[in-house]
């Protein structure tokens, strides 16, 4: 019961976190969102390590984190911008495919995905390519932001599954090392685009929100993998695009087509068979 809450939890968080961090990105440098947020982040992380009160785990398996974090970040990138320039309606569903990385990893690791699984994968890839039509007056064209939202849920993939690793040396650190991976790949990027903070900072309560809802979640989830099968708690942690759906709709009064609401339901139902088999 306490996995499942908590990647219940994490869930929420992590869709409040994203609505708030794509919202954010349509008005601001996506960059300087990424790594202010990123900062405060570690207002969550640095204390839950040190209540926690233990040492650093493996080498490899912060290496695990680390990886995670950065690839994370890209992800986040990619999603915010696919959140900022497209439909969030869209976007989320899409990104919420990510567990489609994890069965590929497994299969090149030798494991038999079950009936349910094989299922999942082409009921998201289904998902993917309907929720990414756009009626138009003469013909339909692929939406806009898919694209990135695609690249979001590869990196998420893998995220995912670094992060499950690295959980079983020691979550805390595991989620310490995922922000600090992030940090370094967002901190590359800076003198790249040296983006203007200035509009950043005097947005920082809501900028300080996503960080913080973010890495809360990631500990959550980090959490989690440890007290439950990781099946069931990455099916519930990947539930995030259903807020964010609910957000825009309530928030921005986005409304989809028919087929795109039947395309949105394929690729969450997709990525719900994925990891529950």
């Amino acid at each position: 019961m306490a996995a499942i809450l908590l990647a219940l939890a994490a869930s929420v968080g992590w869709g409040v976190s994203d609505f708030l961090g794509g919202l954010k990105s349509r008005t601001l440098p996506l960059v300087a969102v990424q790594i202010l947020s990123l900062l405060a982040g570690f207002v969550v992380t640095l204390p839950a390590l040190a209540l926690h009160g233990e040492g650093p785990p493996g080498a490899w398996k912060l290496v695990y984190g680390v990886l995670s974090g950065a690839l994370g970040a890209i992800g986040i990138a990619a999603f915010y911008r696919g959140l900022a320039i497209g439909a969030m309606g869209i976007v989320a569903p899409i990104s919420a495919t990510a567990p489609v990385v994890p069965v590929v990893i497994g299969l090149a690791r030798g494991e038999q995905p079950s009936v349910l699984q094989l299922a999942g994968i082409a009921l998201a890839l289904i998902g993917i390519v309907l929720v990414g039509q756009e009626p138009g007056e003469e013909t339909r064209r692929f939406a806009l932001g898919a694209g990135l939202a695609l690249l979001a849920a590869g990196c998420f993939g893998v995220a995912l599954f670094g992060i499950s690793e690295a959980s079983k040396g020691d979550p805390y650190w595991a989620a310490l090392a995922l922000r600090v991976g992030a940090v370094v790949a967002i901190g590359v990027a800076v003198p790249a685009f040296r983006p203007p903070l200035g509009a950043a900072l005097r947005a920082w309560p809501a900028i300080a929100a996503i960080g913080i809802l973010d890495a809360g979640s990631t500990l959550l989830y980090a959490v989690a993998t440890t007290r439950g099968l990781l099946s069931v708690v990455v099916v519930l942690a990947s539930l995030y695009p259903v807020t964010i759906v609910l957000l825009a709709r309530a928030v921005l009064s986005e409304r989809l087509a028919s087929l795109q609401l039947a395309g949105a339901a394929a690729a969450l139902a997709g990525a719900a068979f994925i990891s529950a088999g």
